[in-house]
């Protein structure tokens, strides 16, 4: 048997053949928000209501009977549409009536804001308005050591974040 023990670990060797490839992948980056607005101008609204009213539009010989004003949508200045008035009468003189007319007049449209330091000048519209400034870096930094470690350190302003990341894959063949 001591004789066949060569020839033996001959055809099965006890140490194996491979390729071994390790990649590593290091990255790290800051991310600062830009500055940014969102506005929603105001519509232009109008509205009529009432009880024993006559209404009417228009004057002199251009009087329309049985007519309500309201918005005239083909005539625009600065986005906003021109007021039709109504000419209102009671009808049956004596007798109780109602009324109730409202008119909002919308925003006009707005030129180009452009954000300065972060911080972005608005018109005053009466619709809603978000406002985010600009973020700021601060003091923050990045170190890298050469074994691929990333940190980040320091104090960061608002609106900034620090990613930092090693990806090692090893693939045994």
């Amino acid at each position: 048997m001591k004789k066949l023990l060569p020839f033996i670990l001959f055809l099965f060797p006890s140490s194996a053949i491979a390729e071994i490839t390790a990649k590593y992948v290091t990255a790290a980056s800051f991310s600062i928000d830009s500055p940014y607005v969102i506005t929603n101008a105001a519509p232009s609204t109008y509205s009529i209501s009432g009880n024993n009213i006559t209404t009417s539009t228009g004057t002199g010989d251009s009087v329309v009977s049985n007519a309500i004003g309201g918005l005239n949508l083909g005539s625009l200045s600065s986005g906003v549409p021109a007021l039709v008035n109504t000419n209102k009468t009671v009808t049956t003189a004596g007798s109780a009536f109602s009324l109730s007319e409202s008119y909002q007049a919308g925003d006009s449209t707005q030129s180009a804001i452009t954000p300065s330091s972060g911080i972005a000048t608005l018109p005053v519209l009466g619709g809603q308005t978000t406002v985010i400034s600009g973020g700021t870096l601060g003091s923050g930094s990045i170190s890298s050591v050469s074994s691929g470690i990333h940190s980040c350190s320091g104090s960061y302003g608002s609106g900034t974040s620090c990613t930092a990341s090693t990806t090692v894959q090893i693939e045994i063949d």
